[in-house]
């Protein structure tokens, strides 16, 4: 198996507050750009798609406020950077730290997404 290598500054990339409505709103472009490629890449390895879809719908709602998106944004990036605590390359366990940050955005937003399953 081939591991990948990263630099410093691509991990340090990713370590941004989205502490601003301007930050929320660069990140939420780049989850626009690069989501459907990671999706198309793994869509049948992972179970948790249909919650991926759901953030990214509750994410694109122009009706939910930038401060609400912050988390959203920060948890589908998580999903979509090669750089994790462990390496989707890793047979059976490598989705397990994306589904976990994906688990606890669910939890905490709760009922707030049901809406955005449908979409």
């Amino acid at each position: 198996m081939m591991e990948e290598k990263y630099n410093l500054n691509e991990i340090e990339d990713y370590e941004i507050d989205f502490d601003s409505e301007e930050k929320v709103n660069a990140g939420k472009q780049e989850v626009e750009e690069r989501l459907w490629e990671k999706v198309e890449r793994t869509g049948k390895k992972i179970s948790f798609l249909k919650d991926v879809l759901a953030l990214f719908n509750y994410l694109s709602d122009s009706r939910v406020q930038w401060y609400r998106k912050s988390i959203v944004v920060g948890a589908l990036l998580y999903f979509i950077t090669p750089v994790d605590m462990i390496p989707d390359i890793s047979p059976l366990i490598g989705y397990l730290d994306d589904l976990g940050v994906i688990t606890a955005v669910l939890k905490y937003l709760g009922h707030e997404l049901i809406p955005y399953y449908d979409k």
